[in-house]
């Protein structure tokens, strides 16, 4: 459930517009796959730690129950849903997404421990079947009717079972305030040209349903008793590795293209220049380039009872 378009990162797949990975659902018969399959998995490894908390959570929140079924909804090239099946290693494990190049990724980086299922959502959320578990991860915005979505996700859980999304979290920060480069606050200006980016992206969508977006409040109306809410951290401090850096180069240059009319001429002139391959002050090259984000993971349970 995720889409090229312009990722407003982190990992989401039906309709993504955003500036990281979750990017990779839109109309995309131009998508160059393996590109964004590098980028997706680029992220997912870099995050894996904190994906590696959440399931570890989920594990806890699911408390010894028998857990034999686990939906990825929106799984991209199968990180997360790796990170699933080892936390559940006696579930059937399933990533679902529209693409079949990413679901032939997901199956590939896995040795085959994971199920595929394309689907293209929302109009196929009948075909998933139930689970134990479903977790979608920045997927769920990028569906016009953001309840609707939920209440689908909450329809496919099994009695007792758990429903997680992981939606917004903070924003990625990479560099000082003040880089030496054109006006300090670069990144904030970033921010806010993305969130407007963002709410348009939102407002094209079929079916594009304002919402005030309480997520535990939202699974609640979908039907579930609200399970808790966690943050968990995503920290690579200065100076990175070169695998993060490429990754920084990669989600800066997707942010440049999908936020140009929304800053001036000075800023763009300093995105180049953090651009620049060669040059010292580029992201690739610069000493105090770090990489800092959190991702936040709501989860609602069904009733035990319910039918």
């Amino acid at each position: 459930m995720r889409t090229p378009a312009q990722h407003h990162g982190h990992q989401g797949h039906a309709h993504h517009a955003h500036p990281g990975p979750h990017d990779h659902h839109a109309s995309s018969a131009d998508t160059d796959w393996s590109a964004l399959a590098v980028l997706l998995e680029r992220e997912g490894e870099l995050h894996t730690p904190a994906f590696t908390r959440a399931a570890q959570w989920l594990s806890d929140l699911l408390d010894g129950a028998p857990v034999g079924r686990v939906l990825d909804v929106g799984s991209g090239p199968g990180v997360v849903a790796g990170l699933l099946a080892d936390a559940f290693p006696a579930a059937e494990v399933v990533a679902v997404d529209r693409s079949p190049a990413l679901l032939e990724r997901a199956r590939t980086r896995s040795g085959g421990r994971l199920a595929t299922r394309q689907a293209d959502l929302p109009a196929e959320f009948g075909l998933l079947g139930t689970a134990d578990l479903v977790w979608s991860s920045n997927a769920v915005h990028h569906l016009g009717d953001q309840q609707a979505a939920l209440t689908a996700l909450a329809g496919a859980l099994r009695p007792g079972g758990l429903l997680a999304v992981a939606e917004r979290g903070l924003p990625l920060r990479f560099l000082p305030r003040d880089i030496g480069l054109g006006r300090p606050g670069l990144q904030a200006r970033l921010d806010a040209a993305h969130e407007d980016a963002f709410t348009a992206m939102r407002a094209e969508l079929p079916g594009a349903t304002a919402e005030v977006e309480d997520w535990p409040a939202m699974l609640a109306g979908a039907g579930l008793v609200p399970a808790g809410s966690r943050t968990f951290l995503v920290e690579w401090p200065a100076p990175l590795p070169a695998a993060a850096r490429e990754h920084l180069h990669a989600q800066l240059d997707r942010r440049r293209a999908q936020v140009a009319g929304g800053l001036d001429a000075e800023d763009l002139a300093t995105l180049d220049a953090l651009l620049d391959r060669d040059a010292p002050t580029g992201v690739l090259n610069r000493p105090d380039a770090f990489y800092l984000t959190a991702v936040t993971v709501h989860t609602g349970r069904k009733a035990a009872d319910a039918g």
